[in-house]
Order: structure tokens, then sequence, then C-alpha cells
């Protein structure tokens, strides 16, 4: 009875420690050091796993149980498990894969199929999302693992943000790459390095198409420069007499011969 007293005490100490020690240990002492947030929640959360593990340990060991006792019963029913819940270890064990080599830290910003939004928690089962709405997005670890998924701000937040344009087929095609160069090198939120560009992308059915190229320095300033640029482009066309056409269609009609007169009979 008495060790089933300690045991019950270690494994209350353990999940008191679980849940402060990674919090102590960031303030204490990951975020003087400069790590990235990303890196801090990696490390904290293997502390986390650590510091259960240890203490079931321990809290077994007073019991009695040792590891050479228990090993067989262990291996059995880790392979039941495994059969059984496969899908559960597979997203445990991409989990951790995530936390170790890091595709996606915690912050990020990531497309995953038809979802986006900024990676919020990373945990053992799933990966929350917050979305744009503020909606709290759950896809599972192995997503991350065995999908194609877009991460925005890895290694850089530099995105380049692509503006199509189209204009009349009157309209003298150096004057609109001048003006719209001009327009992306005087935008205050547009890097001048990579330089803005300007690409004459070739003849659509009713408009010349244009490509206005230019790279943002932040992801959350690419929602701004696009509203900006296609306010300014409108109003400077607008301005020097540059059309930017309805979609046209040339429509012939003919006239063709009632039924009834191909059967030699008078129309009535």
């Amino acid at each position: 009875i008495a060790n089933a007293g300690v045991a019950v005490v270690m494994i209350a100490i353990t999940m008191l420690a679980a849940r402060n020690v990674p919090g102590v240990l960031e303030i204490a002492l990951l975020q003087r050091l400069g790590i990235h947030r990303g890196s801090r929640y990696a490390i904290t959360t293997l502390v986390q796993y650590f510091i259960v593990a240890l203490g079931v340990t321990l809290a077994l060991g007073t019991l009695g149980l040792r590891w050479s006792q228990v090993q067989w019963l262990i291996a059995a029913l880790g392979v039941g498990l495994g059969f059984g819940l496969q899908e559960i270890f597979a997203n445990f064990i991409s989990g951790l894969i995530l936390l170790f080599e890091r595709p996606i830290r915690v912050g990020d910003v990531v497309t995953i199929g038809d979802l986006s939004g900024r990676v919020s928690k990373i945990q053992i089962r799933a990966t929350t999302i917050m979305d744009a709405d503020n909606k709290e997005l759950i896809v599972p670890n192995k997503n991350f693992i065995t999908e194609r998924f877009v991460n925005w701000t890895l290694t850089d937040q530099v995105t380049r943000v692509v503006i199509d344009i189209g204009v009349a087929y009157n309209s003298d095609i150096e004057q609109v790459s001048e003006l719209l160069m001009q327009l992306a090198q005087n935008h205050p939120k547009v890097l001048k390095e990579p330089a803005p560009a300007v690409l004459f992308n070739g003849f659509g059915e009713s408009a010349l198409n244009f490509q206005l190229m230019v790279h943002a320095s932040e992801l959350g300033d690419r929602l701004d420069i696009r509203h900006e640029l296609n306010s300014r482009i409108f109003h400077a066309f607008k301005e020097h007499g540059i059309e930017i056409p309805f979609p046209q269609r040339d429509v012939h009609v003919r006239n063709l011969p009632l039924a009834g007169a191909a059967n030699g009979l008078a129309p009535g």
C-alpha cells in the first residue's frame, strides 16, 4: 500500500512537472537565447514527453514492475495496438518527425489542400491551424508527412505578387509597360530588390494581357499591395485613356431556309 501511495504521488508530481516545467524553461532560458518560436515549442514539447516517460517509469518501478518483467507483454501490446490503432500511431510518429525535422513550426503560415492558416499547435495526434476567419482547423500530423503542402514562411517571408491586367488592342504597349512599372516602383511596400517586372504576356481574345510582378517583404503585405496596386492601376489607366476592355465576341447571323420551304411548301 505504501508503494502504491508513493507511485500515486510520483504520478501527480510528474503531471505537475510536465505542465509547468516546459513553460518555466521557455521563459527562464529559451526566450533569452533568442531561439525561434517554433524551435522553442519543439524543445518544450520534447521536454514534456521526457518528463512524462520518466515519471511513469519511476512510478512503475516503485510498484515493483521492472522492464525485464513486462517487456514481452509490452511488445505484444505494441504489436496489437500497432495493427488496431495504426492511424493513431502513424500520427504520433509523424508528430515526432515534425518536431525534429521542423518542416513546419508554430507561427508558420501553411497551405495544405484547400486549407490555409497559421500553425498554432503541434500536438501528439494533430496540428492546429488558425485560418483567417479565426477558425481552428485540426489536421492529422500524417498529412504533413505524406502530402504536399506549402509553407509560406519556412526560411523567408519574401513572396511574389502577380497582378494580371488586360488592355484594349489599340493601346500603346510601351506606355502601358512604363505606367505599370512606375506605379510599382512608387509603392512604399513593394521591394526594390528583387525589382518589379512587367511582362507582355500575350494576345487574349479581347485584350492584350500584361503581368505586373512585385515582391512583398512580409506575408501580411500581400493583400494590401494587391488592393492598392489594383486601385492605382485603374485610376492611372482612366487618367491616361487606356481602356480595360469588356469581353468581346463576334456574332455571325445566317438566314437558314425553313423546313417547310425545303420541302417545297410556302412558308405560312
